[in-house]
């Protein structure tokens, strides 16, 4: 009876540290992302008004994931599998603001170009984050936003930083 007492406690400790560890890797890993990985500007799309503001989140939409659906739709006219996630290749320009070239396709990169992951969640294509969350009563401070910008790390992962006006400034900071 002892034994089992004593066994419980060092599962539970074990557990509790394993549970940690991970959750410092995961936390460390973003960090480093955020510190290493290099800047892109995604533009902004056009959402549904009705869900553009909702209480403490902006829907987000990027012309380059309306890029990918169009080149996924004319990709399917020619061929029967249905796409999943995968990459997309972009130039940037003297901004860091990312243009579509083509859907990776195997070809090298050329000057300037650079490849992203995207996924496809119920048939919208997604980067990091299709929602930009901020402080409640905030929402004045984001609706002039024209670009999010991400860091993309070594595996080509964007993570959404922040937003940007159409001049690059960005939002939400306050000013002293």
């Amino acid at each position: 009876m002892m034994l089992s007492a004593k066994w419980n406690r060092v599962v539970v400790i074990v557990t509790t540290l394993l549970i940690l560890a991970v959750v410092n890797w995961a936390i460390w890993d973003k960090e480093r992302h955020l510190a290493e990985g290099g800047v892109v500007y995604l533009a902004l799309a056009p959402v549904d008004p009705r869900s553009l503001m909702q209480g403490d989140y902006m829907a987000l939409n990027f012309e380059l994931s309306n890029a990918i659906q169009r080149a996924l739709r004319q990709h399917h006219e020619e061929s029967t599998p249905k796409a999943k996630n995968g990459d997309v290749i972009v130039r940037l320009d003297e901004q860091r603001i990312a243009h579509f070239q083509r859907l990776a396709d195997g070809s090298p990169l050329g000057d300037e170009e650079r490849r992203l992951n995207y996924r496809l969640r119920n048939g919208q294509v997604r980067f990091a984050t299709n929602a930009f969350f901020f402080q409640e009563g905030h929402a004045e401070r984001y609706e002039s936003a024209g670009y999010g910008q991400f860091r993309v790390n070594a595996d080509d992962e964007l993570l959404l930083v922040s937003l940007h006006d159409v001049e690059l400034n960005r939002l939400g900071e306050m000013v002293r």
